[in-house]
């Protein structure tokens, strides 16, 4: 409960920096995109049968939804997307030795 309470906080301000801050860096109004970032590396550095990424993608794919103009469910649907290819690349591709047994 406390790594879901502070991955809201992390995403809320991840999401109020770049849509505020770092949206004047970008050309042609792109910026970094924190959230995507944060959730890719979450998924690739934790187990892969642990589905918390997969929550993570959500929380911040609501977040993005939520501050953007694009339909409601898309950067939901985009990161949860992401996360599922990164956990299926992993449990298909990827062997581990002496870290998980399957």
């Amino acid at each position: 409960m406390l790594k879901v309470f502070l991955s809201i906080v992390v995403y809320f301000i991840f999401v109020i920096f770049q849509t505020s801050f770092l949206v004047h860096f970008g050309k042609f109004g792109e910026c970094l995109n924190l959230i995507l970032i944060s959730v890719i590396v979450w998924n690739l550095i934790e187990s892969r049968k642990n589905l918390f990424g997969l929550l993570n993608a959500v929380i911040g794919g609501f977040f993005l939804d939520a501050f953007s103009n694009q339909i409601f469910g898309f950067y939901i649907l985009i990161l949860l997307i992401t996360a599922i290819s990164i956990k299926f690349v992993l449990k298909k591709y990827v062997k581990i030795p002496f870290v998980e047994k399957d």
